[in-house]
């Protein structure tokens, strides 16, 4: 059985960012994440993660196909 909630610090490994990237990206909303615990460590849902990531491929490959049409021939 895998893991509903995944900690930051996992999240950071999987996508091979830094800690602080991480914080970044949860404090603005980029990624949705709770706080949980007295100490209050960020859990990120694994769903949540991979809508993330799949989200991010849609944006680069929007990106890809916008630079293709505004490149000159």
């Amino acid at each position: 059985m895998s893991r509903r909630f995944l900690p930051l610090s996992e999240v950071c490994e999987i996508l091979a960012i830094s800690s602080a990237q991480g914080y970044a990206l949860v404090r603005t909303g980029e990624l949705p994440a709770i706080q949980i615990g007295g100490r209050g460590q960020w859990r990120v849902e694994a769903s949540v993660l991979e809508e993330f990531i799949s989200a991010k491929y849609a944006e680069q490959r929007a990106a890809a196909v916008s630079e293709q049409r505004e490149s000159p021939a």
